[in-house]
């Protein structure tokens, strides 16, 4: 796996100062933690659920995740579950099992985990983990979750064999208990202290917006990002201040997009028109502004200003826009390099001239900011997420 390598080798020596690397299974969690980039949801009802996933990795999806939980209608559950296992024996009989995405199941319940996962037997081969909906253990939920991911491990020998990893978890964060005001930090600061102690077992944690604005009765539209939402952006203010702290090293990933086609606007385009102006792509802009793609570009600028990296998304068109706004600026890299590479701190003007950087202060940013660009790759010095975004979707 890796991000850009559709593109043509001329187009990366023009676009990269330091290409995306080449990751795998096997790679180090806390850099396909950050690597996860788009996280594409697909109902486990789809039809040619597998030929759908291999369609995903050509457009540059690199994780997935087959749902099992609110995207099916109860009474489809059964169904669900045969036609999600049906395509993993197709995937796991792949011959280039490289190729394909990092493949994530979500479960209700930590049964329907170690059910469904007995039941694929060898084709489990093709899946890199599960993801906890409703994660929250005042009732014993997460913990039980996390206790029937352990023990399928062992069922199916990835335990303690280093020749295949472990499957890893994935909680979302969306219970009404780590969203309403009076237990949310109580439950917040106990799951905290639970994924630390199954530190091994958990990828990364993920936010549930959609189920956080349900438990006000609300839904954003299309001209607003969830930031605008108050009492949710709230809460994705507290989870990564328990969750997001350097000494913990947890990466959080970005809430759902959930708008994919044309609808009659109220406020106007979120995106200016001065970056594809200078790189000569009004006709890329109005396809952006046409497809939804300029609220999605303002909420991963608001994402990663407030921590959080990758993004949940529900329609193929999400994937270049969150990958181009993942690469490193070269701008960023310099700054990266400078910091972590004074150990003794002490301030001193940008590479660029433009800021001053502090070594002390600045170190976690940094350290995090190279683990990205090792992900993304860095872009050459004038190259844009425009430039990237444009060659991403042609």
């Amino acid at each position: 796996m890796q991000h850009f390598r559709a593109l043509a080798e001329s187009v990366k020596e023009r676009l990269f100062h330091v290409r995306p690397e080449a990751l795998d299974r096997a790679s180090d969690p806390g850099l396909l933690a950050v690597a996860l980039g788009a996280t594409l949801y697909t109902p486990a009802t789809r039809k040619d659920l597998a030929g759908g996933i291999r369609k995903q990795t050509a457009a540059g999806c690199v994780s997935t995740v087959i749902c099992l939980e609110d995207a099916v209608p109860d009474g489809e559950v059964p169904a669900a579950e045969e036609n999600l296992l049906a395509a993993l024996n197709e995937l796991a009989a792949t011959d280039r099992p490289d190729e394909l995405p990092l493949i994530f199941i979500r479960c209700r319940t930590p049964e329907q985990l170690l059910d469904v996962g007995r039941r694929a037997g060898a084709a489990l081969c093709a899946v890199y983990g599960f993801v906890l909906p409703k994660f929250e253990n005042e009732t014993g939920r997460a913990r039980a979750f996390m206790e029937a991911l352990q023990q399928l491990n062992r069922d199916s020998g990835r335990a303690g064999d280093p020749q295949r990893p472990p499957l890893l978890a994935m909680p979302i964060i969306e219970d009404p208990a780590t969203t309403h005001l009076e237990s949310r930090v109580r439950v917040l600061t106990d799951n905290l202290a639970l994924v630390n102690e199954f530190r091994a077992s958990v990828l990364c944690i993920r936010i549930g917006a959609t189920d956080m604005s349900s438990a006000f009765g609300l839904r954003r539209s299309r001209d607003l990002t969830i930031y605008h939402v108050k009492v949710v952006a709230s809460v994705i203010g507290d989870i990564v201040n328990i969750f997001g702290r350097p000494e913990d090293g947890w990466v959080i990933s970005g809430p759902v997009w959930e708008h994919f086609v044309n609808t009659e606007r109220v406020l106007r385009p979120q995106l200016r028109s001065t970056p594809f102006e200078a790189a000569n792509e009004g006709e890329l802009r109005k396809r952006l502004l046409t497809e939804n793609l300029d609220g999605l570009i303002r909420e991963i600028e608001l994402d990663q200003a407030n921590g959080l990296l990758g993004k949940t998304v529900i329609h193929p068109s999400h994937v270049p826009v969150v990958h181009s706004l993942s690469v490193v600026s070269h701008e960023e890299y310099l700054d990266a390099l400078d910091i972590a590479g004074d150990p003794g701190g002490g301030a001193k003007a940008s590479s660029y001239g433009n800021k001053m950087n502090e070594a002390k202060p600045h170190r976690a940013w940094a350290e995090r900011t190279l683990l990205r660009a090792r992900a993304f790759g860095v872009a050459r010095p004038g190259v844009t997420f425009v430039d990237l975004l444009e060659a991403s979707m042609r």
